[in-house]
């Protein structure tokens, strides 16, 4: 007689397996963090862009963070090459759903490190959302708003929207809208906002700030004041000329008017 096959012993996983793997995590995530350090201080002499830098360290960093895990898995007696094939099976199923968005925001995050719309530290709106650039990572690049509010945008949102940079340039063009009374001395007025940002300390001589009469409107001849600084001193020159044209009109006796509405009413005949 043919003796039956003898069930094949089952071989676990053996305690000195999982210590070793979970010993392998533990150096292996600190490993990371020595020389994803030592990393980026490299490329930031290399005098990269920050926003490069940030990048490539990012992406460095996460090739490290799946090398330590193939180890570990490695520890346990599993085959690398069946995680590996795992893996391919997990992304193709993926892809095979549409998915496609992690892809996506990779690529995006490369071209915008390539052709640098904006780095590090620029202020910019993109999304409708508008906030300082604290990073630009694989899927995402995050600002922090005026409020201190942090916003996380997925590279492919960013990339195919418009982006606007307010700290690209060095200089920019502050504009306050003021109105004055009709009947007012135009030229008077005008003279007067002259003086006022020729004499802020952080307004450019050149370009030269002008004054031009943007309409007349139903209640007053609008002017609109124009002076250039740098674009570190925009809000507080802003500001100033705001405060500064108000109180001076209002202490030389030029009329501000605000807006109103005459209205007239007519009886009909027969009506009491």
């Amino acid at each position: 007689m043919v003796a039956p096959d003898k069930p094949l012993p089952y071989v676990g996983v053996t305690p000195i397996q999982i210590v070793t793997a979970i010993v392998i995590l533990v150096v292996g995530w600190i490993v990371t963090k020595i020389i994803t350090a030592s990393f980026k201080r490299g490329l930031r002499k290399t005098r990269l862009p920050d926003l490069v830098v940030e990048f490539l360290t990012k992406f460095f960093s996460a090739l490290l963070y799946v090398a330590v895990l193939l180890l570990a898995v490695r520890a346990l007696g599993i085959g690398v090459g069946s995680v590996v094939l795992g893996l391919s099976a997990v992304i193709g199923l993926i892809l095979g759903f549409g998915m496609q968005d992690t892809l996506t925001n990779l690529a995006s995050g490369m071209w915008i490190v390539v052709l640098r719309p904006f780095d590090i530290g620029d202020v910019i709106t993109v999304g409708g959302h508008t906030g300082k650039v604290t990073s630009i990572g694989i899927m995402n690049t995050e600002l922090l708003t005026a409020d201190n509010v942090f916003v996380a945008i997925p590279n492919r949102l960013v990339w195919g929207s418009p982006i606007i940079n307010y700290t690209r340039m060095p200089t920019r063009r502050v504009s306050v809208d003021v109105g004055i009374a009709y009947g007012t001395d135009l030229d008077r007025a005008i003279k007067l906002a002259m003086e006022l940002m020729k004499n802020h300390p952080k307004i450019l001589s050149e370009p030269e700030p002008t004054v031009v009469i943007t309409a007349l409107a139903d209640s007053s001849i609008n002017l609109q004041l124009r002076a250039w600084t740098k674009t570190e001193d925009y809000w507080t020159v802003k500001g100033d000329l705001t405060r500064g044209i108000y109180e001076l009109y209002t202490r030389e006796g030029i009329e501000i008017p605000f807006p109103q509405m005459d209205v007239h009413i007519k009886e009909m005949p027969g009506q009491s």
